[in-house]
C-alpha cells in the first residue's frame, strides 16, 4: 500500500544521534492509522551510521535505507524527496532537534488550503533550548538577518529542517533544486514561491544538541551559496 508520510533524513556520521531519533519516531508512528515509510539517506558516511539503519530497519517499521554518492546536505534531502513514495513528504534531521509529535500541528494548516508547512524558530510562539557555543548563536543570527535582507523574504526562518511538501509539489521542487549543501532550504522555498505555492511557517520546540556540526567555516561556506542562488 502507498504510504501517506514519507520522512526523510538526511545522515553524515550520524551512528551515535541517530538510534534515539528512529526510537522516537517508532514510539509515534506506532499511534497513527495511516501507512508510513521512514527513509534515511546516508551520504558517504566512514562512520558506522549504515549498519545502525540495517541494524534498525529489523526494529523500526517501514524504515529503508538510501545512499545518495552526492555530498551534501541538500543533495541527501533532494534524493529522498524524490525517491519517496508518499503522499506526504516531511524531512527532519537526525539530531532529533525537533520532536516528531510537532506534526500533530502541521496536519490541520495542510486542510486548510496551504500547500507547504515550515517549522520555525523565529515566530511568537517558538521555543528554544539552546546547548551551543556562543560564537554559532551570534553568527546564526546574523545569518538570519542576510538571508532574509538578500532574499527579500517574508518568511522568518528559513533554515530548520522540519518541512512538509504534498507529494505533487516536492516533486516539482526538489527536481529543481541545484543548491547540494546548506542553504539549499532557501532554494527551495524560493522555487516553491515562483511555481505558486502557498508556505505556512508553525512554531516549533527546537533542542539545539551540544554537539552540533554547524562548524564556523560553515556560515562563510553558506554565504558563497547564497550568492549563487
Amino acid at each position: 500500500m502507498k504510504p501517506y508520510l514519507s520522512v526523510i533524513i538526511p545522515a553524515y556520521n550520524e551512528a551515535k544521534r541517530l538510534p534515539a531519533t528512529l526510537v522516537d519516531l517508532d514510539k509515534y508512528f506506532k499511534n497513527v492509522d495511516y501507512e508510513y515509510e521512514i527513509i534515511v539517506v546516508d551520504n558517504n558516511s566512514t562512520d558506522a551510521t549504515r549498519e545502525v539503519i540495517e541494524r534498525f530497519s529489523h526494529i523500526v517499521k517501514s524504515l529503508r535505507m538510501l545512499e545518495c554518492k552526492t555530498l551534501g546536505k541538500g543533495a541527501a534531502v533532494q534524493a529522498g524527496m524524490l525517491n519517496a513514495k508518499g503522499e506526504y513528504r516531511l524531512f527532519i534531521d537526525a539530531d532529533n532537534a525537533i520532536k516528531i509529535d510537532h506534526l500533530d500541528k502541521f496536519w490541520p494548516y495542510l486542510k486548510q488550503n496551504y500547500d507547504i508547512i515550515i517549522g520555525s524558530i523565529e515566530l511568537k510562539d517558538s521555543k528554544i533550548e539552546e546547548h551551543d557555543a556562543g560564537y554559532r548563536r551570534i553568527l546564526g543570527k546574523l545569518a538570519k538577518y542576510l538571508i532574509r535582507a538578500l532574499t527579500i523574504w517574508e518568511i522568518h526562518d528559513t533554515q530548520r529542517a522540519f518541512k512538509i511538501f504534498p507529494a505533487e509539489a516536492a516533486e516539482k521542487i526538489f527536481s529543481r533544486q541545484t543548491v547540494i549543501k546548506w542553504l539549499f532550504d532557501i532554494e527551495i522555498l524560493i522555487i516553491a514561491k515562483k511555481l505558486g505555492y502557498k508556505i505556512k511557517e508553525i512554531p516549533v520546540t527546537w533542542i539545539n544538541p551540544p554537539e552540533s556540526k554547524v562548524v564556523f567555516a560553515d556560515y562563510f561556506r553558506s554565504l558563497k551559496e547564497l550568492m549563487k542562488i
